[in-house]
């Protein structure tokens, strides 16, 4: 579903850069204003597997772990 996006107190200079780069590119500057925002969103990758595992060994390092085996061998031994 398509959404409104108003910004509001830009600056003389900068609405006039935007309107000079969408006229360079053929578009009007509200298509361009949606261009730049898809390819700098687009650009920003989610957060990498690696780098959340590793903060989430830094958060829980200095907490008691059970090793999963012995987890397993409770369940099983509690039926």
């Amino acid at each position: 579903m398509p959404g409104n996006l108003h910004v509001r107190n830009l600056d003389d200079d900068l609405i006039s850069k935007l309107k000079i780069r969408a006229a360079r590119h053929g578009r009007s500057a509200e298509a361009e204003h949606r261009e730049i925002l898809r390819q700098a969103l687009a650009s920003e990758g989610g957060p990498d597997f690696e780098e959340l595992a590793a903060d989430l060994r830094k958060l829980t390092a200095s907490r008691k772990q059970t090793p999963s085996e012995v987890l397993l061998r409770e369940s099983r031994d509690e039926r």
